[in-house]
């Protein structure tokens, strides 16, 4: 008879964790940065908690990753622990132990339910080459119409999907001074099935005007969270209720 797997004991703790991707670490894939983050909480000494069978493995749950490519400052996570401990020494020793780019920005306990359930949409800056004045032209046009449809390729092939649908709001404005850019699109996206993404959108707005947006935009992620359906408002998951 095949020996049955050791138990593992449940969880004392958990902990939410805020990450950013910056710079060309917004290059690192999924896989990549899961990866990367178990080594580092095996560097750090983390007392993480591990999964029952045959091949145990640390307690991580993923939630609302960004796509490769894109910047973020609110991606999130949450870890599962053996032993009570600061979420404050947690924070500290992570940082210390992943490379620069992928930066933990906050460390909290949780609250409890699911973290998934509270990212309901995204705030999202896209720096295009086209002026302010012409950007507006496209996203006018946009936003007045009732449906878009893109394509994008997928494992499974071309899907098409509605990107006007889960744009709760879009507005162009001046690129920060500095920038290589011309303007900003400041976009929240409301998460949805199928998945609609920000590059789905700059698609859409290639369709419905003859404005060239330009090649290669920056994304950037910048809030991750619970959506107030009256003002259209990303709110901090770490600090909302389960």
């Amino acid at each position: 008879m095949r020996q049955q797997p050791e138990q593992q004991a449940p969880p004392v703790q958990r902990l939410r964790i805020r990450y950013a991707k910056r710079g060309r670490l917004r290059f690192t894939s999924h896989r990549d940065f899961s990866r990367a983050f178990e080594r580092a909480v095996f560097r750090a000494r983390v007392p993480m908690a591990y999964s029952s069978g045959f091949n145990p493995h640390p307690r991580i749950s993923y939630a609302g990753a960004a796509p490769t490519g894109s910047a973020s400052e609110a991606e999130y996570l949450e870890i599962a622990l053996a032993a009570v401990v600061d979420p404050a020494d947690v924070h500290a020793q992570l940082e210390e132990a992943l490379p620069p780019g992928l930066d933990v920005l906050e460390v909290v306990e949780s609250a409890g339910g699911s973290l998934a359930d509270l990212l309901e949409a995204s705030r999202w800056w896209a720096d295009v080459a086209a002026q302010p004045t012409e950007a507006a032209t496209a996203v006018d046009a946009f936003l007045a119409a009732g449906s878009v449809t893109v394509g994008r390729m997928t494992k499974k092939g071309l899907r098409q999907l509605d990107c006007r649908v889960p744009v709760v709001s879009l507005v162009a404005v001046p690129a920060p001074e500095g920038s290589a850019a011309g303007a900003r699109l400041e976009l929240v996206l409301r998460h949805a099935v199928p998945a609609v993404r920000p590059d789905d959108v700059l698609s859409g707005l290639a369709q419905v005007s003859a404005v060239a947006l330009g090649p290669a935009p920056l994304l950037t992620r910048v809030a991750q969270g619970p959506l107030d359906e009256a003002t259209g408002e990303v709110r901090d998951p770490l600090h909302a209720r389960a």
